[in-house]
């Protein structure tokens, strides 16, 4: 495959995610309409992937393309189509770093989705997620799929296996809405899985699993009662929480504003819940940024339907 330039520019859309969906660590995942990057990528005079510019990071992302999420994804998908020559990366953050909102797969999965178009489509959005996920490598040591997919495909998705991919997206009840809670305090992937215990006891993975189960079915047939049974995780949740100030009181806060279930958003500290529909959405987020007031945290707040398109092009320049 010798893929070559089909345009001069394309400006993309990546929408945040929340990975894990309380029971489903590693293997689920939703898109949000906002936040998100946006990603630009052109052609280039050189023959290398560049980081032209970011922006919305006050400085802290790296500009080297060996170690950014997005030039890398970038450079391993032009590996695999044969393309030799050069690429430049814009990236405009429009959502906070380190705050379990999928931040670097936004980035990478924008980034693999505007070069595959400026280079004409040679392949379908799931055959750009495995380069997508290797962003998510650099990023946190790992190239997982739980942000990246939602971010790239929309809608619920659902990750029975990573080595091979198997990855497929999930009905759910359309009236939902998300509600995050965003602290401002920053938590970095790799020092939340740090914490993350190696071993497991065979009680804990039954209940896990009946949970995992239930999320599914309930999202299938749209029955909000059990997706509210089923958005318990009793092995990761105990564990991350106690990083996130205030946190059973914003969940407890969720819940008692009508929240379906609520749980941490990937890794935190972001904390997020599903409301069923945008009234009782408002009043959760009221809710639980009242919890944080009270405390004396900032935070941010956002109240999203679940973005069903995924990352989109929003300009082409040829």
């Amino acid at each position: 495959m010798n893929a070559t330039y089909k345009h001069r520019e394309v400006r993309v859309f990546a929408p945040a995610s929340v990975a894990n969906v309380s029971c489903g660590f590693d293997v689920m995942g939703f898109a949000l309409e906002a936040p998100g990057d946006e990603i630009v990528v052109r052609r280039s005079d050189k023959d290398q992937v560049v980081i032209k510019s970011i922006t919305g990071d006050e400085g802290v992302l790296p500009i080297d393309a060996l170690k950014n999420t997005a030039s890398v994804a970038v450079q391993t998908l032009l590996d695999h189509v044969g393309f030799k020559n050069g690429i430049e990366i814009e990236v405009h953050k429009q959502m906070p770093l380190g705050s379990g909102l999928g931040s670097s797969a936004a980035s990478s999965a924008g980034a693999v989705l505007a070069v595959n178009r400026l280079l004409g489509e040679p392949l379908g959005r799931k055959e750009l997620l495995p380069f997508a996920a290797e962003g998510e490598r650099v990023a946190c040591g790992t190239a997982h799929y739980d942000n990246v997919g939602p971010s790239l495909l929309g809608g619920f998705v659902f990750i029975r296996s990573s080595d091979p991919l198997d990855i497929f997206n999930l009905p759910f009840p359309e009236s939902l809405y998300a509600v995050i809670v965003h602290p401002q305090i920053e938590i970095k992937t790799e020092d939340t899985r740090r914490i993350l215990r190696n071993d497991i006891s065979l009680g804990q993975a039954v209940r896990q699993w009946g949970n995992v189960g239930g999320l599914v079915a309930g999202l299938i047939n749209k029955d909000l009662d059990l997706i509210a049974r089923s958005m318990e995780d009793v092995i990761i949740e105990p564990i991350r929480s106690v990083l996130i100030p205030g946190y059973d009181a914003v969940k407890e806060a969720a819940l008692g504003g009508g929240a379906v279930g609520a749980g941490i958003a990937g890794s935190g500290p972001s904390i997020f819940a599903l409301a069923p529909d945008r009234e009782t959405a408002l009043n959760v987020s009221k809710a639980m940024k009242s919890e944080l007031d009270g405390i004396g945290l900032p935070s941010d707040e956002y109240v999203s339907r679940i973005n069903t398109k995924g990352a989109k092009v929003i300009d082409v320049k040829d």
